[in-house]
């Protein structure tokens, strides 16, 4: 994995590109079978609305100019997430955490190792700030999510409910000490 990427701020001159990326993703789970963000979601309104929070992340290759650059997409939100309040099952910790939404992989940067960057770039950024505890909740048919989630040591906490409907929750965090 090249140590030289990019990880920043997306801004809302990337919207398209973002859109684009999450349209491969968006194909990619349908040809798979799941039933993931085949719903009209994530739509462009909910992009806007991360990068004007300030949760809309990138991940690019430095050498490439412009917005083709952009090798991922995710929103990184240390505001909570409602729904996880409402846990069946249990978190590992209590306290503050950040949690990733909308993570999406450009089709040429697949296999890259990409997603596993970005991960961890969300957890450098959430220990910079002194959150050690970071979640995340998928479609219980995303295999490329819940692999990824396994190899990079999140822990199965239990089930969430969104109006869309139902997802599994996993919670990494950094022992104390």
């Amino acid at each position: 994995m090249n140590r030289e990427w990019i990880f920043r701020r997306a801004e809302m001159r990337e919207i398209p590109r973002i859109l684009e990326i999450i349209g491969q993703a968006q194909a990619q789970m349908r040809a798979a079978g799941s039933q993931q963000w085949q719903n009209g979601y994530p739509a462009e309104q909910d992009i806007r609305r991360d990068i004007e929070r300030g949760y809309g992340q990138v991940l690019c290759r430095p050498e490439s100019a412009g917005t083709r650059g952009i090798a991922a997409y995710g929103a990184v939100v240390f505001d909570g997430e409602p729904a996880y309040g409402a846990i069946e099952g249990a978190w590992l910790t209590d306290g503050r955490y950040v949690v990733l939404h909308r993570l999406a992989v450009a089709d040429e940067a697949k296999r890259q190792g990409v997603a596993t960057e970005f991960l961890r770039r969300v957890e450098r950024l959430a220990l910079a700030r002194g959150v050690e505890a970071f979640r995340v909740d998928t479609n219980f048919d995303n295999r490329i999510m819940l692999r990824l989630l396994e190899k990079e040591g999140f822990r199965f906490c239990g089930k969430i409910r969104y109006d869309s409907g139902e997802r599994l929750a996993f919670e990494k965090s950094r022992p104390k000490g």
